[in-house]
């Protein structure tokens, strides 16, 4: 008696044999193509969202860093303002007032497009932002820290625009 016949015998059912029926064979084909279909549709979700991202995040520093080149040409601008300002002395005239009036002026504007002056003075020494020149003994100085400003530096938005040129107080 074969296993059919004995299932039938004892009320059950025969169990379909996936192999013999061709449509279950089939379905069993469509489910593997729709799960990875599915699995395809969400890699490709997945990577327009980061490519999105990645967009997003090269327009903001597109936008954040586009006065870049402007503002690093402006800097012997502020140099040179710097020096002015040093040579008419520290009585007031309206020279020096000029000056200082046509320097905070055009600080303002540059730092209203993300610029920011360096003048560490009597700051820590940082290699991240400051350049060093050479060391000097000071008393009264902290070992390690800035002295004496040679040149300002600038930051754009965060990031160094030129290192400030120091001179460090000698470790001890």
């Amino acid at each position: 008696m074969s296993q059919n016949e004995h299932d039938s015998e004892l009320g059950q059912a025969p169990e379909p044999q996936e192999t013999d029926n061709p449509l279950m064979v089939e379905l069993e084909t469509l489910r593997n193509e729709l799960d990875q279909l599915r699995a395809a549709s969400l890699l490709e979700r997945a990577d327009l969202e980061n490519q999105r991202k990645r967009v997003a995040r090269d327009i903001e520093m597109a936008r954040k860093f586009a006065n870049e080149r402007l503002l690093g040409d402006l800097l012997p601008v502020f140099d040179s303002l710097d020096a002015g300002l040093a040579a008419a002395g520290g009585e007031a005239n309206p020279l020096r007032e000029g000056l200082e009036l046509t320097y905070k002026q055009l600080l303002k504007v540059a730092g209203d497009n993300g610029l920011t002056v360096l003048d560490p003075v009597g700051a820590p020494f940082n290699p991240e932002h400051h350049q060093a020149i050479s060391q000097a003994d000071a008393p009264g100085a902290a070992p390690g820290s800035v002295v004496q400003v040679f040149q300002k530096g600038y930051l754009l938005n965060d990031r160094l625009l030129r290192p400030a040129l120091v001179v460090v107080a000698r470790q001890d």
